[in-house]
């Protein structure tokens, strides 16, 4: 396994478009990344898997965690060696993927990347589509892997993908849980232990919100209001949780597959969970 940390490097390495199965992740990686990886071997036995490590500063708001956000290569890197998975990570530096301003910027359509998520973090689907087309660019996967877990951040990229005629197919794979079923995060780690134990809650009522439509109740606001009150109720602050159909993430309709998504502070620690239905 190599770490480099240049994109002349990294295109001298990989030896053309086409070949590479890519996860790319902002590093201090868990057993989510990992499980992300061996899908990526898995479906590529033959190619070079490429995990990028890269905090993006774009996708941050001024308040946000960018400069707290823990940067790890090292263990990174050493879990990577460990489970044999990777051939290549790709580490490069604010400089190198930027080394001016970057004032190309990919802005998502706003339908899809300003509710929810863009809702309470504006801008954060730009800064990611952003980077993740610049990393396409420089990396030129023929598959890119991603986690369920970042339920809207996938259909973004699905989108853009299609959009943009890339040929790159995207996996989207299941969240990774604990043994107790917290999904895993990076942001888990700023968690006490009590406070993990509570996590749980936040899928819990996502579950609840699913079982009352599948009930028969049907006053969608009510619901997601009633589904808040709870949450707030035993110490949350609530940003949103609600229950959308999965292709487009527009409000719950009968006869569609639906998917209930949540994001809420614990303390001093923002999580995001969904359960598809």
């Amino acid at each position: 396994m190599r770490v480099i940390h240049t994109m002349a490097e990294l295109r001298s390495a990989l030896g053309g478009a086409g070949r590479a199965a890519f996860v790319p992740t902002m590093g201090n990686l868990h057993d989510g990344h990992l499980a992300l990886v061996a899908q990526a071997r898995a479906l590529a036995p033959d190619a070079p898997v490429v995990v990028s490590c890269f905090v993006n500063r774009l996708q941050f708001l001024p308040h946000e965690d960018f400069d707290q956000y823990p940067r790890t290569l090292e263990a990174d890197s050493a879990q990577l060696a460990a489970q044999g998975a990777c051939d290549i990570v790709f580490a490069p530096s604010e400089r190198e993927l930027y080394p001016e301003p970057q004032g190309f910027k990919v802005h998502p359509p706003a339908e899809l990347a300003d509710i929810l998520e863009g809702h309470f973090r504006p801008g954060f689907f730009t800064g990611v589509s952003t980077v993740v087309t610049k990393l396409f660019n420089v990396v030129q996967p023929r598959l890119a892997v991603f986690g369920k877990k970042d339920y809207q951040q996938l259909m973004v990229i699905r989108r853009l993908v299609a959009q943009m005629a890339l040929p790159i197919e995207i996996v989207g794979v299941d969240t990774a849980r604990s043994a107790t079923g917290l999904a895993l995060s990076s942001r888990n780690g700023y968690l006490s232990d009590a406070e993990k134990a509570q996590a749980l809650q936040l899928s819990s009522a996502l579950r609840q919100l699913i079982g009352a439509w599948q009930g028969g109740q049907r006053d969608l606001p009510e619901l997601e209001a009633q589904a808040h009150a709870a949450l707030d109720a035993q110490g949350w602050k609530t940003d949103y949780l609600t229950l959308r159909c999965q292709h487009d993430l527009s409000p719950a309709r009968e006869g569609e597959a639906l998917v209930a998504l949540g994001a809420a502070r614990l303390g001093k620690t923002r999580l995001i969970d969904n359960v598809e239905a």
